[in-house]
């Protein structure tokens, strides 16, 4: 199916008042969209319900679909949250390894020998463009590496599940110049593999990696083409 994520006049209510929407927008496959607006627009929150890790005190009205099937609010959907996987901002690196750290996630939803989850983790690793600075230290302990280095290995801890889509939330944010350009460099080698939901407050990343662009404002959403004219960002 070309369509991963569909959302249609999706809102997201807290005691009855509209943070978010209505918006509705669809994510193909092997694209990169990128997600903006201002600071408290609630560009997270979306990321968040889309894979329904909302807070309990807000609520979804509208519908989203991923690859056809219904997000239904509160179903606690670990089947969806190993289909679309959301990378926080900030990386959480577990205690342990660098191996440990890639092979957390698919642990608990595969079962493989420990062969074949070494091998889907080291795929990940290169798919993430970490492989190369760290296949000849997969035991050390993954709080030594930099912050750029902790990030792409966020990545691929997602990617070692195979995700079908990516939501970004401000991954190169904490990040200096260069630690920047290396995990832009992973985010755009995904392009045409995965779709990928990057949520940047730089106009310039999302016109380098996205392929459009989701305008988040007050009250209204409006999608485009990361080039046009009448945008906010300019096209890769």
């Amino acid at each position: 199916m070309d369509i991963v994520i569909a959302a249609h006049e999706l809102r997201v209510l807290t005691r009855g008042t509209t943070l978010v929407g209505p918006l509705s927008f669809e994510l193909r496959h092997g694209t990169t969209t990128g997600l903006c607006g201002p600071s408290g627009a609630g560009k997270s929150t979306v990321l968040r319900a889309l894979v329904d890790l909302l807070p309990p005190e807000l609520r979804t009205e509208g519908e989203i679909h991923v690859l056809g099937r219904p997000v239904v609010h509160r179903k606690g959907d670990a089947d969806l949250r190993s289909k679309v996987v959301l990378v926080p901002q900030t990386p959480v690196v577990f205690g342990g390894s660098i191996l440990d750290n890639a092979l957390f996630g698919i642990r608990h939803v595969l079962r493989e020998s420990k062969e074949r989850l070494r091998q889907r983790a080291e795929l990940a690793l290169a798919e993430a463009g970490l492989w190369e600075e760290i296949r000849d230290r997969l035991d050390t302990p993954a709080g030594n590496l930099s912050a750029g280095q902790k990030q792409r290995l966020c990545l691929a801890r997602s990617l070692a599940l195979e995700p079908v889509a990516l939501l970004l939330d401000e991954p190169t944010s904490a990040l200096d110049e260069r630690s920047r350009d290396t995990v832009e460099q992973s985010v755009a080698s995904l392009r045409g593999r995965r779709t990928v939901l990057l949520v940047s407050h730089d106009p310039a990343q999302v016109a380098r990696l996205c392929d459009t662009t989701i305008q988040l404002e007050e009250p209204r959403l409006e999608v485009q083409p990361a080039g046009s004219a009448s945008g906010t960002v300019d096209g890769p």
